[in-house]
């Protein structure tokens, strides 16, 4: 079988493109790129693509004759056309039901929690400066403890936030687009299951945890923010697209919001000139959930085994498109 392992260069590139090649076994005529389009010839041949964040576009899938699957490293596929592989006859995989890239992006989120919590980027940056500043941030420094965490979504890794959220005894409400069994939400510490507005309203700190579809695009506005406590927290490590980033800037410029956590952007890597990158009380990281050394192992590891089902004859798993 045919593969095309496609990983932009702040990936890994070809260097794990070569991993992955190794990996499949001899079975396998791998070709890493960095772009999709890099290798026309190849990209023609695929039957397989495998990609991380590499956009995969209606162009790609029309050279890409004689292409039956469209495999994505991550539990996101808003990089890929997936209408225009629908149409194709072309299924899109991700790798939704397991937990590879979960545990580390729940941390990440939660890092960026307890770094707006403890105020930990200005005191750092005073520090540098030979700024004492504690009197200054004692008074803003707050708690996790006792606070309500909303959580919209809550597949995989929005579960994974919620046990780690227990045990700062948070109280944990979530937002989704399916009931949640109850014996799930007993098993994660959920206290209640609510409206989107409605958790907005409520929660302390909310952690965006969804898929970027047309249907959850910009699913954060301007009216969505009004809903939120001027003293709560916002936290992005799904999508940068889920949130309007003008109007969040706005909003934290003003002092209608306390913080954002955010490891995610539209686009990325962000323009210098982004508002958010100059709004007060941020901390940010250039998407790093989910990308720990063990979590691209798993990652790698349970996207490939996707491959070799299909290979195998078998239906592949976590279709989302096609």
């Amino acid at each position: 079988m045919k593969v095309l392992v496609v990983l932009p260069p702040h990936v890994g590139g070809i260097k794990l493109g070569g991993l992955f090649a190794g990996a499949l076994g001899p079975d396998f005529e791998v070709t890493p790129v960095e772009d999709a389009g890099a290798d026309e010839a190849a990209l023609r041949e695929a039957e397989v693509i495998v990609t991380a964040l590499a956009p995969i576009t209606a162009e790609h899938l029309a050279v890409a004759e004689k292409l039956r699957m469209v495999q994505c490293a991550s539990h996101g596929f808003d990089y890929v056309d997936a209408r225009a592989a629908a149409a194709r006859g072309v299924r899109v995989c991700n790798i939704g039901s397991t937990s590879a890239e979960a545990q580390d992006v729940a941390e990440q989120a939660l890092t960026l929690m307890l770094a707006l919590a403890k105020q930990l980027i200005p005191g750092h940056e005073a520090l540098r400066e030979g700024d004492w500043a504690l009197p200054r941030l004692q008074f803003s420094i707050t708690e996790l403890f006792g606070k309500t965490l909303g959580i919209v979504g809550f597949g995989a890794i929005g579960r994974q936030l919620a046990k780690r959220a227990r045990a700062f005894d948070m109280r944990i409400v979530v937002n989704t687009r399916t009931p949640v069994p109850v014996e799930v939400m007993g098993e994660f510490g959920v206290a209640a299951r609510m409206e989107l507005d409605e958790l907005l309203a409520e929660s302390d700190y909310v952690s965006l945890q969804l898929p970027l579809t047309e249907a959850t695009r910009g699913l954060i506005d301007e009216r969505r923010l009004g809903l939120m406590k001027p003293t709560a927290i916002l936290v992005n490590t799904a999508r940068g697209a889920l949130v309007d980033q003008d109007a969040l800037a706005r909003a934290l410029t003003d002092g209608r919001l306390a913080g954002a956590g955010l490891d995610v952007f539209d686009p990325e890597p962000p323009p210098a000139d982004l508002p958010l990158l100059r709004a007060p009380n941020v901390a940010l990281s250039p998407h790093a959930g989910g990308v720990t050394r063990e979590s691209m192992l798993r990652i790698a590891q349970a996207a490939l085994e996707n491959v070799r089902r299909y290979a195998s004859g078998a239906d592949p798993a976590d279709v989302v498109a096609g």
